[in-house]
């Protein structure tokens, strides 16, 4: 049976980011045994740690209903079971955005949020912290039928009254097709659940694939979550057309606005045709066929303004049937593999790199601060030899004299220890202004204020003046964190050069740091916003109630998650900025006092003198051992973190 290569290079790729989390491990516990680690350092290594373990691969799937959405995920992930798992059916089959992926300390269940939810401000995944406001259907795996029992879930409606669909923001009385939804008795059906987690030990799943089902296109305009979060911060998005209807003009509008917009990353970014099985006509040859679907890839092409090799014709249902019967010469037809390729190709490569360049730059400054406290123990000993050997044979008044000389350094390093700590209050009050700027309480009163002048404003404007007061406000912010992170990087430059040369310390460049990164997040933000609702047409159009709950919470929701994640860079950065120079003020008053108990030692008793040197020259040893084992360390870390994407093996498949 023909390998599926996005499962193979995923495995690949998994296994490449286990092999990172143990050279990590391993380095952790050679700090460990070598007494070269600490709090904070051991701090930083578990961050890492755990941002590893919890990397994840987000692929989401977007189509209008009936395109044969859900099918494709059962033909390229789940084909191994043997059936559907997935309901996948004739009309509407997953009625609410569903997750599919694997959290061991959750129970085997699809978790089901009621549509009820939809009255309050909360999005979903500010309920994702609250349990008890979940449906759960356990299942179990072994057990085929019980799984697809329960993930039948996904397709369940109900039947309300038109007031209530519209509380849900479900129904809007001036739509044409929401009119022609409405049943004989004048109420409408609609899903039972906002949304659905499906929680189970799929292979894939395990090592961190998270899928997103996505219902029709009307859930994208409703659920503004899936638009202004899960969507564009997607690793790869296939978005799924139908050989049999073409592209629909809400097609066009929603692949230009939520997924090709200039505002969103344009990689992992795939469009496929779907049911080409509808083109194969027996009474046609294979050239007619394939000349009606070269054209309707071009048009296709045309209508959403890309290259027609971003489209990739297959046939899902033919592609799972060909999988599950091991039908080889099927499964080409259907030209799945060609999907899964280019997939594979675009999406596991980039991740692998976004990975590796944000470990990289962690483990090389934990590495180079083992380096630097190595070196300066080594160098240290190397002070102190230098100078128990040239008391060899020398009487007890020049020993006098070296232990004075030790002492003055000692002394003249304790003022200068002084100045260290006066360093260390300014760089708190610096950090505390920082953190002020930065603040999640006075971001969240803020959201508040917003939240409260759009729900009192009476006119679009007063509306759209508050939201750009609020966009303003936090961009003046982020600026003024970036002076003030230079104001603390040019004192840490300036006292690192002081230290170095007062006390003969190494020379050390604090890492640089910007929020450029957050600032573009929240212009992204920006422009989503103004181009939705900045004009008078889609104030009108969108009920002011509807704007502020639906689309401002998720919009706030966002923001507070780039701020959260914006304290959490610039924490780490300053540990990083002031560790180097802890570490080498620790090691120098180390050596100093170790330097003053050696003469102290022979002072008292001269026979000691060589016996002193013997240790010394001992411990000299050891430490260069250390040195040599943190280069190979530094050379298995640098192994590990690369990333030959499986070049040979990926040919030979």
């Amino acid at each position: 049976m023909a390998e599926n290569k996005l499962v193979h290079q995923f495995a690949v790729y998994a296994e490449w980011r286990k092999g990172l989390v143990d050279i990590i491990c391993d380095y952790r516990n050679w700090l460990n045994e070598q007494e070269l680690n600490d709090a904070q350092i051991d701090q930083r290594i578990q961050h890492l740690l755990e941002r590893l373990r919890e990397d994840k691969l987000n692929v989401a799937f977007v189509a209008e209903f009936s395109r044969g959405k859900s099918e494709l995920i059962n033909a390229i992930f789940f084909a191994g079971y043997g059936q559907r798992l997935l309901p996948s059916t004739a009309g509407r089959t997953t009625m609410c955005p569903t997750e599919l992926l694997y959290d061991p300390s959750k129970p085997t269940s699809l978790q089901a949020l009621p549509i009820e939810t939809r009255v309050s401000d909360a999005t979903t995944t500010e309920y994702k912290r609250y349990p008890d406001e979940w449906t759960v259907f356990e299942f179990n795996v072994d057990n085929r039928d019980s799984m697809v029992a329960a993930f039948k879930q996904v397709s369940r409606t109900k039947r309300v009254t038109v007031e209530e669909a519209e509380s849900y923001g479900l129904f809007d009385p001036n739509s044409a097709d929401d009119a022609m939804s409405l049943n004989e008795d004048g109420s409408i059906d609609i899903p039972c659940w906002r949304y659905a987690i499906i929680n189970f030990p799929h292979p894939l799943l395990e090592q961190g694939l998270v899928i997103l089902d996505t219902p029709g296109l009307n859930a994208i305009g409703t659920e503004p979550e899936l638009t202004l979060n899960m969507l564009p911060n997607a690793h790869a998005v296939l978005f799924i057309l139908a050989a049999d209807t073409g592209v629909t003009k809400s097609e066009i509008e929603v692949w230009r606005q939520y997924i090709s917009g200039t505002r969103w990353k344009q990689k992992g970014r795939l469009v496929v045709l779907n049911k080409i099985d509808g083109l194969w006509d027996e009474l046609k040859n294979e050239a007619e066929i394939q000349k009606e679907l070269t054209k309707q890839i071009n048009t296709s092409a045309e209508l959403l303004g890309i290259q027609a090799n971003q489209i990739f014709p297959i046939s899902a249902q033919k592609a799972l049937l060909a999988k599950v019967n091991g039908d080889d010469d099927l499964l080409a037809k259907s030209r799945v593999l060609e999907l899964e390729k280019a997939l594979s190709d675009e999406l596991i490569p980039s991740k692998k790199e976004i990975v590796r360049d944000n470990t990289q730059n962690e483990i090389e400054d934990l590495i180079n601060n083992s380096s630097m406290i190595l070196d300066a123990r080594l160098h240290g000993l190397n002070e102190q030899l230098d100078e128990l050997r040239e008391l060899r044979g020398k009487n007890e008044d020049v020993v006098e004299h070296m232990m004075n000389k030790v002492k003055t350094d000692k002394e003249n390093f304790e003022k200068g220890l002084q100045r260290f700590q006066a360093l260390r209050s300014v760089f708190s009050q610096q950090t505390n202004q920082l953190f002020t700027l930065l603040g999640m309480e006075a971001l969240r009163n803020e959201v508040h204020k917003t939240r409260e002048a759009m729900v009192t404003a009476n006119f679009t404007k007063s509306i759209r003046g508050a939201m750009d007061a609020f966009f303003a406000d936090l961009k003046d912010r982020l600026v003024k964190s970036e002076t003030q992170i230079e104001e603390i990087t040019k004192m840490m430059d300036a006292m690192y050069e002081k230290f170095s040369k007062e006390h003969n310390l190494r020379q050390v460049d604090p890492p640089a740091f910007s929020t450029l990164r957050y600032q573009k997040e929240l212009a992204k933000l920006e422009r989503t916003y103004k181009e939705q609702f900045n004009t008078a047409f889609n104030m009108i159009a969108n009920e002011k109630m509807t704007l502020t709950t639906k689309f401002f919470e998720t919009l706030a929701s966002r923001v507070i998650h780039v701020y959260e994640v914006a304290n959490r860079d610039v924490e780490n950065w300053l540990k990083a900025v002031i560790a180097p120079m802890e570490s080498q003020v620790r090691e120098h008053q180390l050596q100093l006092r170790r330097r003053l108990e050696s003469i102290k030692r022979i002072y008292k008793a001269t026979d000691t003198l060589e016996e002193r040197i013997g240790e010394l020259e001992n411990i000299e040893k050891s430490l260069q051992a250390q040195t040599a084992d943190l280069k190979v360390l530094r050379q298995h870390m640098s192994n590990a973190l690369a990333f030959e994407a499986d070049t040979d093996q990926t040919k030979a498949a």
